[in-house]
């Protein structure tokens, strides 16, 4: 690969990184650069913006909260229509509504959304019966399954104890709740849920899942980990779960009532492709080489013979993510362009450049702390001695 060498490769790069520092996200020349295991810089610009959401509102005793703007509704106390018995496909349930809330009807059996879908931010509130009968578990019993698979207890625990692990919020034969933060019943308890399903990958676990649960504003579940298909007696056996499934509810022979339940779905971990966390050489390598490939693509559409700066600019971002022969070409060209219009500055321009030399210089520095240029560059030391012969390094 050809190393800049020169004068004006150089001043190309610095002048890139002064330009940039001027974009209201940052510098391109600030944080700690991409690594083998992270395709974005500290700090960086290029990183995609967090997507705005609306907030919702806090749900009370008598009535449901509001979901965020950019939530999936599956119930909001008006219909069943994402709703069907676990039957079959499209097999009406004979769960009922009552006052806003869906209930469970003895002997239905289980009631399972239409939608399929995998890792997700639930909410989902619920009450059992004002009306107290039965102790332990057949008192108020319900659940919660993620994908029809992982289940999140849902009983009538206030006052009324249980074998532990089965207690409600507990992740069900696996995981007690971390505390008791249940209401008294015939009030709703809130359950906030955040799952993550276990991953394989030629038969070996990549991800295990987890699972973080917040009853009523309490943590009860602690990114606890998911050992596989929960069950009643028998203990989970760590595999894989499918990419999406259906979130079921549990007709356990109780009129058990639920409300407001809407899920957001969580972007991909880096084991299945997302580009934030620690991710594999390979992984990193080749989105490095997707965002270098469109500040290039940029730096060409910024292409302007008055004006060489912007595509400088995207030249240089692009040679913190990736080497490339023909950007530091052009790089090269452009700035041969700049440092002849420079040079025809007459002297009291050159004195209004003192702050941008001074950030060349900054720059410079950064470059070499991060192997980006060799630190015995002729450039660097002519920039200080231009800023000492100038008296610019006074404050």
């Amino acid at each position: 690969m050809k190393v800049i060498n020169n004068l004006t490769g150089i001043f190309a790069i610095l002048l890139f990184a002064l330009v940039g520092r001027a974009a209201n996200t940052g510098s391109a020349f600030y944080g700690d650069p991409p690594d083998d295991h992270h395709p974005w810089a500290i700090h960086d610009r290029n990183r995609p913006q967090p997507e705005l959401v609306v907030p919702g509102t806090a749900s009370t005793p008598a009535e449901p909260g509001k979901p965020p703007g950019d939530a999936i509704i599956l119930f909001d106390g008006t219909d069943l229509s994402k709703w069907e018995a676990d039957e079959g496909k499209n097999v009406p349930t004979k769960w009922v509504i009552k006052n806003g809330a869906m209930e469970c009807v003895a002997g239905s059996g289980f009631i399972r959304t239409k939608e399929k879908f995998g890792d997700c931010q639930l909410h989902i509130e619920w009450a059992a019966p004002v009306k107290v009968e039965g102790d332990s578990q057949g008192r108020g019993n319900s659940g919660v399954f993620l994908m029809g698979l992982a289940e999140i207890q849902v009983l009538d625990n206030y006052n009324n104890p249980t074998y532990a692990d089965g207690f409600a919020a507990s992740l069900y034969g696996t995981s007690p709740a971390l505390a008791n933060a249940l209401h008294p019943p015939g009030q709703f308890q809130t359950y906030d849920i955040v799952f993550r399903r276990p991953i394989y990958k030629n038969g070996e676990p990549v991800d295990a899942g987890y699972v973080t649960v917040i009853e009523n504003g309490v943590l009860v579940q602690d990114h606890a980990r998911i050992e596989g298909e929960t069950g009643h007696m028998s203990r989970s056996r760590p595999g894989p779960f499918p990419e999406a499934g259906p979130l079921k509810l549990q007709d356990h022979g109780n009129p058990v009532r639920f409300r407001n339940i809407w899920y957001r779905p969580l972007p991909p971990r880096a084991v299945e492709g997302g580009t934030d966390g620690f991710l594999s050489n390979e992984a990193t390598t080749a989105k490095r080489a997707e965002i270098a490939a469109m500040l290039r693509k940029q730096a060409a559409e910024l292409a302007d013979p008055a004006n060489p700066v912007p595509e400088m600019l995207r030249l240089a971002e692009s040679l913190v993510y990736e080497r490339n022969e023909e950007a530091f070409e052009r790089g090269e060209r452009l700035a041969n362009q700049y440092m002849t219009s420079l040079q025809q500055l007459p002297a009291d321009k050159l004195a209004a450049k003192k702050d941008e030399v001074r950030h060349l210089r900054d720059v410079c520095k950064y470059m070499v702390k991060f192997n980006l240029m060799p630190g015995d560059f002729e450039p660097k030391a002519q920039l200080e001695l231009l800023i000492k012969a100038q008296h610019w390094d006074k404050k």
